[in-house]
Parts: structure tokens; C-alpha cells; sequence
């Protein structure tokens, strides 16, 4: 599902990703972890196409995303649904609204629209706040709707960067059990994060970046 092949990645003259191989199977739930700065972010860029490798492959769902042009990486993207530590809602917007944005893009009819809205706010146990405005939702809500968001395009893979970052740990424990009941319906996860409970006693693989690469790849 999510194939990396010697893939180095450049800033300016600063080395961030260097050789990096490793292979994500369709239907898995993986972490990513390593201290800041480390290159979990620019990895998950590079999956959806927001930035390329300087060298090696990168495989997605089937597409080789060094070989895409422009006009079809939103092809790509109608495939990877991402999640931001930050949120990213649209504070002058519903949540209803934050939501059908992602299926407006695809002139989707308002009906189909509706239905798949629908269907994902219950799937994040949100349709009592359909019409409620990001600002009066606590943290917790608010990244439900951004999974949702996420989620409502029915992509074939899911990742999240620092999904828990901003969220107490009651908070973070009902994401993180989101993630797994998205995952257990088919669809691959890939979780970056930095905290060590996330991923501990999972029983999921593991990826240690330090140093530019892997330096483990292990059970959580």
C-alpha cells in the first residue's frame, strides 16, 4: 500500500530523509516516531504528493508519485486522508460545512453529499453538533470533525501528524480508539507522533527515525 524505496529528501543543502526503505501493507495501522525534527512530517508530505523525494520511489495505493503530474495528484489525494495536529478547520464554517468541503471539490450532488456527511459524523459520534461552528468545540471535537473530514472522502489510506498533540489523555485515548475502529473497517493508518504512550503495548509496528533513516523497526 505505501512502498519507500532509498528515498532522500533535501532542504536547501540540509539532509532530512536519507535512503529511506520501508513498506506499510494495505490494511495496516503503523506509527512513525522519533524526536523533533526528525522528518516524520516531511515523510507524510511526501506520501500525499505536498512534497517529493529528491531521489528513490515512493508507491501509494498503486501510484508512483515521482512520475505524477500536476493534474493527477488530486486523483492521488481522493486516496490519502490526512489528519493535522493543528485542525485546519474553517472557524467561519459548520461542521457540517468543514465536512462537505472535501466532497464539494468532486462536484458531488447535494444529496450524495448529504448522505455521506451524515454517515461520517455518526461514524465520529458528532451529528448532534452538525451545525455548531469549530470555535465552540472543544479539542477533542474538534479533531473528531477533522477525521471525519478526513474520512468522508472514503480513502484507502489515512494518515495523521501529531493527531493527540493538542488533547488531554482522555481526549487522545478516544482518538487514538477512532483510529483503530477506522482501521479495523479496511482502511491503512499511518500515525506520526512523538509520544511513547500512543504506540506502547499496541502489539503494531514501529518506525524509529534517528539520523535521517530507520534506525529500528519493531512492535510496539
Amino acid at each position: 500500500m505505501i512502498e519507500f524505496s532509498n528515498v532522500t529528501k533535501y532542504y536547501e543543502d540540509d539532509v532530512i530523509l536519507k535512503g529511506l526503505t520501508f513498506t506499510i501493507d494495505k490494511g495496516e495501522l503503523a506509527f512513525i516516531t522519533g524526536p523533533s525534527g526528525a522528518g516524520k512530517s516531511t515523510l507524510l508530505k511526501m506520501i500525499y504528493c505536498d512534497e517529493l523525494p529528491d531521489k528513490g520511489q515512493i508507491i501509494v495505493a498503486g501510484w508512483d508519485v515521482g512520475k505524477l503530474k500536476q493534474k493527477t495528484i488530486p486523483f492521488l489525494r481522493r486516496n490519502v486522508g490526512i489528519v493535522f495536529q493543528d485542525f485546519r478547520l474553517l472557524p467561519n464554517k459548520t461542521v457540517y460545512d468543514n465536512i462537505a468541503l472535501a466532497l464539494r471539490i468532486h462536484y458531488m450532488s447535494s444529496r450524495a453529499i448529504k448522505d455521506d456527511v451524515n454517515a461520517v459524523l455518526k461514524e465520529v459520534k458528532l451529528s448532534h453538533k452538525s451545525g455548531t461552528y469549530p470555535p465552540h468545540l472543544s479539542g477533542g471535537e474538534q479533531q473528531r470533525v477533522v477525521i471525519a473530514r478526513a474520512m468522508v472522502s472514503k480513502p484507502t489510506v489515512l494518515l495523521a501528524d501529531e493527531p493527540t498533540g493538542n488533547l488531554d489523555v482522555e481526549n487522545a485515548k478516544a482518538i487514538m480508539a477512532l483510529f483503530r475502529e477506522i482501521n479495523a473497517r479496511g482502511t491503512t493508518v499511518l500515525i506520526a507522533t512523538h509520544n511513547y504512550d500512543l504506540f506502547h503495548g499496541t502489539g503494531r509496528r514501529v518506525f524509529y527515525i534517528k539520523d535521517h533513516n530507520i534506525e529500528k523497526d519493531t512492535i510496539g
